[in-house]
């Protein structure tokens, strides 16, 4: 068991690396978010040992040595705080996305595309189709 200077107590094994998250600062979908970016990397494995706690073990898919292990903790941990800010920030702009969307959803007069191709085919005048038959013997 290894703990960091910001916390995060770890706990390495054989190819793998486990630590406890406390939900009280990360949300469980945050948690998830993370855990999602290294699914190419590792395997992820969540579990919950105890109210408000997410234990989260990271197994190498590939040989990993002591120090790849913590790094690969301490990228996660990073993900963590990464993934909460752009959760932060995508609450505090949701409003202005709504309003941005209604506008261009809603503001528009004109006809749809599709009613304009509609319209430009009702128009136009049906030209008999020349097309050539192959069997047909040529003057030549």
């Amino acid at each position: 068991m290894t703990i960091e200077p910001n916390g995060l107590t770890t706990e390495v094994g054989a190819r793998r690396v486990s630590f406890v998250v406390d939900e009280s600062i990360y949300a469980l979908d945050t948690i998830q978010g993370a855990a999602y970016l290294f699914l190419d990397r590792c395997y992820v494995f969540l579990d919950r040992p105890a109210d408000q706690r997410v234990a989260v073990v990271l197994k190498s898919k590939d040989e990993a040595d002591h120090e790849a292990l913590e790094a690969l903790a301490g990228e996660f941990a990073n993900e963590l705080l990464n993934q909460a800010l752009r959760k932060a920030v995508g609450a505090s702009n949701a409003k202005i996305r709504e309003f941005i969307l209604a506008k261009a959803f809603f503001s528009v007069d004109a006809p749809s595309s599709i009613d304009k191709l509609l319209a430009e085919l009702d128009a136009e005048e049906m030209e008999p189709l020349e097309i050539p038959v192959p069997w047909e013997k040529s003057d030549g």
